[in-house]
Formats: structure tokens, sequence, C-alpha cells
């Protein structure tokens, strides 16, 4: 089987390693081009590309999937399946270009959560349990016929960084899997159920502030569903100055302050914010134009006036 490769992050580079040490046969890499990053604006590789080179791999970098010469360019590499892992959306004449077709590996179970952030969503929303699906691509997002699925649990204080690395290795198997049922001969696939499902939608400013008149469940599933990237946010009003803040780690205490929501109190070297009849106790926040800090730290030289709130 003769394997292209598509994907940009370190979530892709996990799924291409697994394929290149376990002796899959890829014939090239998709990733996307170079990217100025930094303060210095340096172009910068994409983790699947610096993988990619680094073992000796053809890699292409289209900026537009249609360009006459990307596709002559990708004809060459004669894909029987072409893998996509964290990429962009493919026109009709690349993902229908191989015998075997194109399928991708999505961080959900389908057709719940399509779409950009399913590992946060997920743990937003307080599900408990999510996985990894791969299906066959067709000319709208993440709706193409199941291959495969696998289920993983979310623990109850879980966080996304931790579920996507589970997610991530999980995804590399499941990969491996769905190439060895069609190389032979034994695929089968199932539609997706046609129902409303919930979204992914794209992460932003808006949907990652921490809204303190919420229920303390749900204050807790947002920043654990944030951390520690893009992580939430809110306003801290303290010492007579408003500021953004960033709240990377946080745990849900059945105990009640007999406070306001948002009304924050030191307590023995503890952080802790009331919600409603629970509490919030923030271990780890980042003030504007300082490091992320753990808050024990952060207190030896920070100090809460009385009537600090967040909001």
């Amino acid at each position: 089987m003769r394997i292209v490769f598509m994907g940009t992050p370190e979530f892709a580079v996990t799924t291409l390693k697994y394929l290149v040490e376990n002796n899959y046969n890829v014939v090239g890499v998709i990733t996307a081009p170079d990217r100025p990053a930094g303060r210095g604006q340096q172009l910068r590789q994409s983790a699947v590309k610096q993988y990619a080179i680094a073992n000796q791999l053809e890699v292409l970098q289209p900026t537009n999937l249609k360009n006459e010469d990307f596709i002559i360019g990708l004809q060459k590499w004669q894909a029987d399946v072409q893998i996509v892992v964290a990429f962009r959306m493919l026109p009709k004449i690349v993902w229908n270009m191989p015998k075997h077709g194109t399928f991708n590996l999505h961080a959900s179970l389908l057709p719940q959560y399509r779409g950009a952030a399913p590992i946060n969503w997920a743990i937003i929303n307080g599900e408990k349990t999510t996985g990894n699906t791969t299906f066959f691509i067709d000319d709208k997002i993440d709706t193409g016929n199941i291959i495969l699925q696998e289920t993983l649990e979310i623990g109850n204080d879980e966080i996304a960084g931790s579920l996507h690395d589970r997610l991530m290795f999980s995804g590399a198997e499941l990969v491996a899997k769905t190439i060895d049922l069609i190389n032979e001969g034994n695929i089968s696939t199932i539609e997706q159920p046609d129902f409303e499902p919930k979204t992914a939608y794209k992460l932003n400013k808006n949907n990652t502030k921490i809204d303190w008149q919420s229920a303390p469940q749900e204050i807790h599933n947002l920043i654990r569903g944030l951390s520690p990237y893009p992580s939430s946010w809110c306003y801290l009003t303290n010492n007579g100055k408003r500021v953004n803040v960033k709240i990377l780690e946080a745990e849900l205490i059945n105990e009640d302050l007999k406070k306001d929501s948002g009304i924050a109190i030191i307590i023995d070297k503890k952080l802790k914010v009331s919600a409603s009849k629970q509490t919030i106790l923030i271990k780890k926040m980042q003030l504007p134009n300082k490091k992320a800090m753990l808050v024990k730290d952060l207190l030896n030289g920070y100090t809460f006036e009385e009537g600090a709130f967040f909001d």
C-alpha cells in the first residue's frame, strides 16, 4: 500500500511516526507551508514537516490544494490511500484521487463533535466518554462513512492536555488498523446517523471566557477543557484595577464560602473563588504580561485585597 500522509501539528506526528516505525509504505507527506512565528517572525516548519525531513520523506507544502503543479506532484506519488490527521478540508480532486480513497482520523465519536476542537468541547460539555473515529472523506466536513471507532473514558478532573495525548497515541493505532483492513480488502463502513449532533466549534475569546454566574461544574469543566491551551480567561478586579487573567488549573470543592459568585478569598495561602454554593480552588493562573504561575508561588509577591473578585 502506497500511502500519502497529510497533517500539520504534533497530534499528527504521532500517527506518522507510528506508520514509519512499523514499516508502512509512506511515499509522501503533505503539510502546511512554513509560517512566521515568534517575536522575530522567523519562518517555522510544521511539526509534521520536521519529522518528515528528519526521516527522509518527500514533502509537499501547497498553499492552494487545487493548484495544477500540486495536483501533478501528488499524482506522481501514485498513492493507494491517503490519510488525513489534523489538516485542511480537501477538494474532491485530491480526496478522490487514490483507488482506495482518503480517510481521516478525528478525535471524537462521530457524528458527535464535528469541527475544529473536539477534545476541548467533550470536556467543556461534561462528557464521560469520547474517542477516535476513522472515516472516508467526502465533500462535507467530518460527515463521511465511518470505518472504525474506539472509545476512551474521560476522567472526572482530566484536562484537555492529557486527553489530547491519550487520543493522539490511541489514534495512531486506529489508523494502522484501518490501513490493514483496507489492505486486506476487509473494509466495511457505516453511514453516520442522521441527527443534530453536538458541534466542536472553533475556540475564540467569547466561548473561552468564564461566566462566574454559571453552575460550578460548568465553570470547572470550562477551565479543564481549555487547559493548558488556549486556557480559559476572565477579568480580575483587585487593588482598584480590572485586568484580564487566564485560569489554567483549578479544582471544584464542595465548600460554601457564603459569598457572591466570583468573590476571591485567600485562606491558608490558597485562592478560593465562590461559585454558587461551591468553591473553585484556583491552582494556576496567569496575570497580564507575566508567565503562568502556581498560585502558591504567585501569592509570594501578589496580594489579593478584601473584596477582590473575578467576573
